[in-house]
């Protein structure tokens, strides 16, 4: 994908799991501790790596074959939740390069915020803990609109929150939902193909630009 440089950008926006924060360390653990009180082994880390940005739907359905039509789903995703609200943030991370790139972003004097389908009870412990906040301008969790991505409103809530118009946002994700959100609102997108996206060709999500490195995002913004 050709590499464009965007004019006019006035606000960055980041999806918070595979794109900001390597989470999936702890969002598999909980996966796993699902099927060991179900009496199953655990399952190999990178099976359940590529899905963590799908959340509690992808796990489930990847570490026990079940998904929201299934009637086992919601007691499933209710247990998993309980595992994985009780060890938030052991092992997540920011990604390799993230820090550099909002003291950049910083420098430039370039204003950024979150958009995540993570609920906001599971979002705020994370981004204080990762010490994203008060850095971060808005946090917008799954649950702060009425809807979450791939519908827009939570990506203009936060261009609203910002006082920044959508068309001068720029949002990145690791999520094909990631990339429908920000077209629907108007906004350019890139694609972060460093994320979760392993069982994904993110080049096909009609993004205006794919990153493979945090860093990279500079070259499309100077």
């Amino acid at each position: 994908m050709a590499r464009p440089v965007f004019a006019g950008v006035r606000a960055i926006l980041f999806d918070l799991d595979g794109t900001l924060a390597d989470t999936a360390p702890d969002l598999a653990q909980a996966a796993n501790q699902v099927r060991s009180a179900h009496g199953l082994d655990p399952l190999p880390y990178s099976r359940l790596r590529p899905v963590a940005s799908h959340g509690a739907r992808g796990l489930l359905g990847v570490a026990l074959d079940v998904g929201p039509d299934d009637p086992r789903y919601e007691p499933l995703r209710t247990e998993f939740l309980r595992y994985y609200t009780a060890r938030l943030c052991v092992d997540s991370k920011l990604f390799d390069q993230i820090e550099p790139l909002l003291l950049a972003l910083a420098k430039r004097g370039l204003p950024w915020g979150i958009v995540t389908n993570k609920i906001a009870s599971l979002t705020t412990p994370i981004v204080h803990a990762l010490a994203l906040v008060p850095r971060a301008q808005t946090v917008v969790s799954g649950d702060t609109t009425p809807f979450a991505k791939p519908h827009p409103a939570p990506l203009l809530c936060a261009a609203s929150a910002m006082n920044v118009a959508a068309g001068s946002c720029l949002y990145v994700g690791d999520d094909r939902r990631d990339i429908e959100a920000g077209r629907a609102a108007g906004m350019r997108t890139v694609a972060a193909a460093y994320g979760y996206c392993a069982d994904q060709d993110p080049g096909e999500w009609g993004a205006d630009a794919l990153i493979h490195a945090p860093l990279e995002l500079l070259e499309l913004i100077d």
